[in-house]
């Protein structure tokens, strides 16, 4: 993984973000205030310009601007949150250039760390966090496979935790006053969680060329 990598990456979640803004926003609007897709589709544009844009190949340097970036273009919740994940891991890969695919989950993990302390939520709450959460435990699972394999795994893994937020009864932000009434909705910031590795994991896999697929019939 490198600079090169996670820009392909990043460009790759504005595109998912922008394609899905529409469903976002009224997924949102459910229990929320409805800009999610709004909120997503900038912060994923400002984040995938700066490490476009980058002068360094240090990846914690990369990684500490999209965060200045993101809290910028999209100072909602979910923005920050974001800022606070991609500055976990800026300071995990500060001074590395190129990173295995086990190191660089682990700044993930820091990430999530960061973010579980600087908003004080955690998993099981209805938030982005059921979803980070399994996606990074798979990729860090699965590293030794290969990124494609991790990629896909985190991915499913991401599905699977913000599916599960059905289940749950928001704890935080406007949707905690809907209590009960939450239940069996899930929950936005979890989806895009998951298109965020769904869209890294399609990058990682991409499908097989036109005349390949047809060998294979």
């Amino acid at each position: 993984m490198n600079r090169t990598d996670l820009d392909r990456i990043f460009e790759a979640i504005r595109d998912k973000m922008a394609q899905e803004c529409g469903y976002l926003v009224e997924l949102d609007a459910r229990n929320g205030d409805g800009d999610l897709g709004l909120t997503m589709r900038d912060c994923w544009s400002a984040v995938s310009d700066a490490v476009h844009t980058a002068q360094t190949g240090d990846l914690g340097m990369v990684l500490m601007q999209c965060a200045k970036e993101a809290n910028r273009a999209a100072p909602s919740t979910l923005g920050t949150i974001i800022s606070f994940g991609l500055m976990g891991a800026a300071r995990a890969l500060r001074g590395r250039e190129e990173v295995s695919v086990e190191v660089f989950a682990d700044s993930l993990s820091a990430g999530i760390e960061n973010i579980c302390a600087k908003a004080g939520s955690k998993a099981g709450e209805k938030t982005v966090l059921d979803a980070l959460i399994p996606a990074v435990d798979a990729l860090k699972a699965h590293a030794g496979e290969g990124a494609a394999a991790a990629a896909r795994a985190a991915a499913e893994a991401a599905r699977a935790g913000a599916e599960g937020t059905r289940d749950m009864k928001s704890k935080h932000g406007r949707a905690a006053c809907y209590g009960e009434k939450s239940l069996g909705i899930v929950d936005g910031g979890a989806i895009a969680a998951a298109m965020m590795f769904e869209a890294a994991s399609a990058c990682c896999c991409p499908p097989p060329p036109a005349h390949a697929a047809e060998a294979q019939r």
